[in-house]
């Protein structure tokens, strides 16, 4: 491994523990890294930066595998001052936004959303589980991208209760 490789290596885990992410794969050519943290609160991600240090790795033929690494930090939410309801995941599976590829998604920030109004969907065993608003108010955020394994209890929207 070069220096270059270890150093962009350092700076993954540094931003994986900073923005608790739980479990992360990547598999690109000859480079496939597999790095898991232990959590005591599910993951919260900023995936455009994720993609950001994803985009400049190195793709030479690299293993890298860390098996559990402990990540104490701060679970202080960056939460305005309104109270915000978290829909979680009710399984562990593969996170759907839309009906199928290539279809709108079922909802989008700003979006206001009904109880019982199906938000997303979650594959788990090849079988497709519609996933309902447990609460009626406004979509803020979607906390999960498409095609992302998420597990039991996991957030997947913050709504804005009315």
């Amino acid at each position: 491994m070069k220096p270059q490789d270890i150093q962009d290596l350092k700076e993954l885990i540094e931003f994986l523990k900073q923005h608790q992410v739980a479990e992360f794969d990547v598999d690109r050519g000859d480079l496939k890294i597999r790095l898991k943290f232990h959590q005591a609160e599910a993951p919260v991600t900023n995936f455009s930066e994720l993609a950001r240090i994803l985009a400049s790795a190195p793709t030479g033929s690299t293993a890298a595998q860390t098996s559990t690494a402990s990540a104490a930090v701060s679970s202080a939410p960056a939460v305005s001052e309104e109270e915000l309801h978290v829909v979680k995941s009710p399984i562990v599976g593969t996170y759907y936004g839309s009906p199928s590829p290539g279809a709108s998604p079922f909802v989008q920030p700003g979006d206001r959303v009904e109880k019982g109004q199906v938000i997303c969907i979650v594959e788990a065993m090849k079988l497709m589980n519609e996933i309902e608003a447990d609460a009626t108010g406004e979509i803020v955020k979607c906390l999960v991208s498409n095609g992302q394994p998420i597990e039991f209890g996991q957030p997947l929207f913050t709504i804005r209760l009315n």
